[in-house]
């Protein structure tokens, strides 16, 4: 375990000091000691059980430093891993804001008390917030990179986006860059390598900064990482500079880290900064270095420590004498005395704020005025044309807007506008945008979709409208990490300090014959269960155009679920409602009137509803049918209010019988309205009867008429 720092003079092998005056060098020490101490710090009030847990960044502390030395606070943008104290401290997090967040107070800047000590984020400087997943900040640091060259272009999407909500957050100036750093056991991941193609490809100003103490928790560098050298294997990445430095020496950490920075600042591409530092203190305080480093590794990990070369070297250049640092050491320990006592008084957060900042403060989609008529004209739209000419409008409208994916583009090859139709996605969904809008507006991105998303938070993080698509849902699996644990919390764990209103839409449910299990899949249960996360599901081109562009207008993030099987459908085509229709989330449509029984449904499975309801209506049968269209939220009232009245009720859905969103829904019936009920509560799922290996899957995929009459016929003979 560690213990306190204390300051022994050690064999310097520093390098010459190379455009560092004195002042600076004294700050240079003074931060590491500052960093190293409150490691201490926090570590103490951990064994006192004031604190719950602790992550050092001791032995980090040089290039940190050095890296601060040239990083803008409030100008560059920062995605900080949980070993950048020291950077932190140098961008102008203080002490007492770092100890706030170790004992989880209400006044945390970081994240009001709600997130682990070290987990860095305060929008006034540009320091993004950080969540405990590894590797997860890459790709959306590659969105913010791509926002500043966005900006550059369209100044009047950043005065839009300057108005909006958290608007007196965002900001650009032309040679801004982003910095994005992490140990060496994060480059293991898939989006370290995903923002590398990302950044290479389109010469993003992103810094890199690759802190490799030699192990991620208890495994070494060497099976990490092939070869054990991360710098060796990016090498070959075109336009990337790639520079290697002692991380434990602040004088050749300078040199390296200015002109890494002046390459991104000059727009000449990416940069990646290898630094090797040491780790003398375990991964976290939950963890025993002693467990799987030998007494001699840990020896070699104490010679190397930045505190002790660097206080030696200040001496022997003469900057400052023994007694010089010790009375700085002391003001130091006084400083930090003084900020562990202010925080351990400092206020806890209320339990009932744990319901702040889920949603936004500012927008609400749920009400009456996202309630407009709809003004007909045209010749009817079905529902895949609807989403171009929808995003056409909004896009029209709004400067911030960018409509990005997979063959999303008509063609990426500008030039081949000239001679060929244009993609515009493999449904057209997005035809002709990228025609109208520009290549910076309308792009295809790499087959990648935990980039996708995660490029989609960090371009809406600084302010920009995202509207990104993942081609089929049977493949948004990738960057389920970037929509469970970054983009729905982004608002939450800051506290309201940063949001992400991303619109991912998506091309969901079976559709086809023969089209398998990995073209067929409704898995909407899943993504209902993120808290944060708005999802909706229109049936018709009128409800695509009215909720697609609530969508878009909202401030949280939303995913519109566009089903494969109604793209063309005849039957849900639709007259353009005009550019300023929207349908508010949360409020179901009552597709048809009845008063024997209720059915409650939503997607592709409402047509084959009106269908049964049409046949049993001619058998004397009155049947109500309910399209929940937005399902989360749902219209409980609406769902209530039709149960009352017919007092039986179907739940039909696209989903498997247990675990699906419809058995959700039919469970809160028969909690909060059995003695409404003349009847149970019946379930129609489609995977009643799925079998993973029908050659005829259109077949059993959806709910068919013939079970929903059959299921109607029960209940009114029970």
């Amino acid at each position: 375990m560690a213990l306190q720092t204390r300051v022994k003079l050690a064999k310097l092998d520093a390098p010459k000091v190379h455009g560092l005056d004195h002042d600076t060098l004294i700050r240079i020490y003074r931060t590491m000691f500052l960093s190293r101490r409150l490691d201490d710090r926090e570590i103490q009030l951990k064994r006192q059980n004031k604190i719950y847990f602790q992550i050092s960044s001791a032995g980090h502390e040089a290039v940190c430093v050095a890296m601060g030395l040239f990083l803008r606070p409030g100008v560059d943008w920062i995605y900080p891993y949980y070993r950048d104290r020291a950077l932190c401290l140098m961008l102008g997090v203080t002490p007492l804001e770092t100890l706030l967040a170790a004992v989880g107070a209400k006044d945390d800047p970081s994240s009001g008390g709600r997130q682990m000590p070290s987990h860095w984020g305060q929008p006034k400087l540009n320091i993004v917030s950080k969540s405990s997943c590894t590797g997860t900040q890459f790709v959306q640091a590659v969105g913010a990179a791509e926002a500043a060259l966005y900006y550059e272009g369209r100044p009047k999407a950043l005065a839009q986006a300057k108005k909006a909500p958290l608007g007196e957050y965002v900001n650009h100036e032309r040679d801004e860059i982003v910095y994005v750093s992490s140990g060496d056991g994060a480059t293991s991941e898939g989006e370290f390598w995903e923002s590398l193609n990302v950044a290479c490809g389109k010469k993003l100003p992103l810094l890199y900064l690759v802190e490799d103490n030699g192990y991620a928790i208890s495994v070494p560098v060497e099976v990490q990482t092939a070869g054990g050298s991360i710098s060796k294997l990016v090498r070959n990445f075109p336009g990337l500079h790639v520079a290697e430095c002692d991380g434990t020496d602040p004088i050749e950490s300078y040199s390296v880290c200015k002109e890494a920075v002046q390459y991104c600042r000059e727009r000449r591409g990416p940069a990646l900064i290898h630094a090797q530092v040491t780790r003398p203190y375990s991964h976290s305080l939950s963890d025993d270095e002693k467990l799987y480093k030998s007494a001699e590794e840990r020896e070699e990990e104490a010679r190397r420590d930045p505190i002790s070369k660097f206080a030696l070297f200040l001496v022997r250049e003469g900057i400052l004498d023994q007694k010089q640092i010790e009375r700085l050491e002391t003001e130091i320990d006084d400083e930090v005395r003084d900020a562990a006592d202010q925080a351990l008084a400092a206020e806890e957060p209320s339990i009932d704020s744990i319901r702040m900042n889920v949603y936004s403060p500012d927008v609400d989609p749920t009400s009456a005025a996202f309630a407009a008529e709809p003004h007909l004209h045209g010749a009817p739209k079905t529902m895949v044309e609807m989403v171009a000419a929808t995003i056409a409008d909004e896009m029209a409208r709004d400067e911030r807007i960018t409509v990005f994916g997979e063959d999303v583009a008509d063609a990426s090859r500008e030039e081949n506008l000239k001679h060929v139709k244009g993609k515009g996605g493999v449904f057209k969904a997005t035809a002709g945008l990228q025609r109208k809008y520009g290549n910076d507006r309308v792009f295809n991105t790499p087959l990648a979709e935990a980039s996708i998303v995660g490029r989609a938070l960090g371009m809406a993080t600084r302010g920009l409208k995202p509207v990104a698509e993942i081609q089929f849902f049977d493949y948004i699996w990738p960057a389920m990490m970037q929509i469970r644990d970054e983009l729905c919390v982004m608002r939450w764990r800051s506290n309201g300090a940063f949001k992400a209103p991303v619109v991912i839409r998506v091309a969901i449910g079976g559709y086809l014959t023969g089209g398998g299990v990995y073209h067929s899949q409704s898995g909407e249960s899943i993504f209902t269960h993120c808290p944060g996360l708005r999802v909706v599901m229109p049936s018709t081109a009128l409800d695509v155009a009215g909720l697609l562009r609530t969508a878009i207008r909202c401030d949280d993030p939303v995913m519109f679920l566009e089903h494969k099987h109604l793209y063309r459908q005849p039957y849900n085509r639709s007259e353009n409602p005009g550019p300023d229709f929207t349908v508010p989330f949360g409020k179901a449509r009552t597709v048809k009137e009845g008063n024997d029984l209720s059915i409650i449904t939503y997607g592709a499975v409402v047509h084959r509803a009106e269908v049964a309801a049409a046949q049993l209506e001619r058998e004397g049968v009155s049947v109500e049918i309910i399209d929940l269209r937005s399902l989360s939220p749902y219209d409980w009232e609406t769902i209530a209010a039709t149960v009352r009245k017919t007092h039986r009720v179907i739940v039909a859905y696209e989903d498997m019988l247990s675990w699906g969103y419809g058995a959700e829904i039919a469970a809160r019936i028969a909690d909060e309205l059995f003695e409404e009920l003349d009847a149970p509560v019946r379930r129609v799922a489609a995977m009643d009867t799925f079998c993973a290996y029908q050659p005829r899957l259109e077949d059993v995929i959806l709910p068919q008429t013939s079970h929903i009459t059959a299921a109607v016929k029960q209940l009114l003979e029970y």
